[in-house]
């Protein structure tokens, strides 16, 4: 009986691991675990060990970050180097690689953009400390949605599902220029050319067709210390790492292998370590006013009203004067009801939004702006989907 129990256990946990939507469930979890330790006797404990500080040295090289920043700043890269990957693979060989099917959600990403942006900065304009979060608002968190999509089970199309995934790897795309023009520290000269000369030394890797990952990884290390002491954030350069793998040999591309290799440790590593140490939130002192604050307003407005109206607004235009085609299988409400589940912005927002600023006041504010807009955006959009997916009913015939 015990080794049927085992068994079971294992088949069943074997399913959630495989399953695309399981590393949203656990990120959900660790946010939710991290409010509750933050409202807790733990509290202390956890925000003291958040701060705490420890520093790893090889010869001349030291380092000496908390532990928050070796997670945002060093296992992030690991985030960014999955999500690069994975543009990478899909401007080649995928969901991206057709201009006619970049279109629609390269449009409506630019939408969902831009909107929350302009949303964000109409709350804010008028105060200089809060400004710089303007990006905040302006990335989908694509583990979240997709995990509020599996929820609703078969009654959602592939189509739908395709053309969210797509969005929200433009999204983060966008994200990452963003990060790289507008939040980049004063620059070090010495540390970038470094890294340029660190980064021409990984596409010579690549034109010298090397299939092997260790040189890359390798190089790729002394690449994440160099943009980190160059005044970059340290996590692009995860993405200049992924444009440089590889992708030919087929399913044994090296991309590919390094790809499977990360999915697992990221989705159920990474992003929940991230989210536990991100979305610690005190609510002691937070009532319905603090929502009406300049940044949290800015923000949860931005994801809830601005990602609506971007995403959906640039797809209606563009379907109606026929230059692009609703996704397979869906109907005008089901889009809709994805474009609200787009303000589902959590990894990407919280992650902007510790660049944004450095005053924990503010960080606050947007943990609030975060977690309200993404919720409404859950909520909402879950409900829009049911209701516009539900099975016709069948005419009266007076029998």
């Amino acid at each position: 009986m015990l080794r049927t129990i085992a068994r079971t256990t294992k088949t069943a946990f074997k399913d959630f691991i495989g399953h695309e939507a399981s590393g949203g469930y656990v990120l959900m979890a660790a946010a939710a675990l991290a409010l509750v330790i933050a409202n807790s006797p733990l509290a202390p404990t956890y925000f003291a060990v958040l701060e705490t500080h420890f520093g790893v040295a090889l010869g001349p090289v030291r380092l000496d970050e908390s532990v928050l920043h070796w997670i945002n700043d060093g296992l992030m890269a690991l985030f960014f180097l999955l999500v690069g990957l994975e543009i990478k693979r899909e401007v080649l060989q995928g969901q991206l690689s057709k201009l006619s099917d970049i279109v629609l959600p390269g449009a409506a990403a630019l939408g969902g953009v831009a909107a929350p942006a302009l949303i964000f900065l109409l709350f804010n304009a008028g105060h200089p400390a809060s400004v710089a979060g303007w990006a905040i608002p302006s990335a989908t968190d694509i583990a979240f949605a997709l995990g509020v999509l599996a929820l609703l089970g078969p009654r959602v199309p592939v189509g739908l599902k395709v053309f969210l995934t797509a969005i929200a790897i433009m999204d983060d795309l966008a994200a990452i220029v963003i990060i790289a023009l507008f939040y980049t520290a004063k620059l070090h000269l010495a540390a970038l050319v470094g890294a340029g000369a660190v980064l021409l030394a990984l596409v010579a890797l690549n034109r010298m067709k090397v299939s092997r990952l260790w040189p890359y990884l390798m190089l790729g290390l002394v690449l994440w210390f160099l943009v980190l002491e160059s005044g970059i954030h340290a996590t692009l350069a995860g993405v200049a790492l992924a444009m440089t793998i590889p992708l030919r040999g087929g399913d044994h591309a090296p991309l590919h292998r390094l790809e499977h290799a990360l999915h697992k440790p990221v989705a159920f590593g990474v992003t929940p370590l991230f989210g536990l140490a991100n979305a610690g939130l005190s609510f002691a002192g937070v009532g319905l006013a603090a929502l009406l604050d300049p940044v949290p307003l800015g923000v949860a407005l931005g994801l809830f009203i601005g990602k609506q109206v971007g995403v959906f607004g640039v797809s209606w235009t563009l379907i109606r004067m026929g230059w692009a085609r609703l996704p397979r299988g869906a109907s005008l409400g089901q889009l809709y009801a994805v474009a609200v589940l787009c303000g589902i912005g959590f990894t990407m927002s919280l992650f902007i939004g510790g660049l944004a600023f450095k005053d924990p006041h503010l960080v606050d504010e947007t943990k609030v702006g975060v977690l309200a807009g993404s919720l409404a955006s859950a909520l909402a959009g879950m409900a829009i989907m049911r209701l516009t997916s539900r099975a016709p009913r069948p005419a009266f015939s007076g029998e």
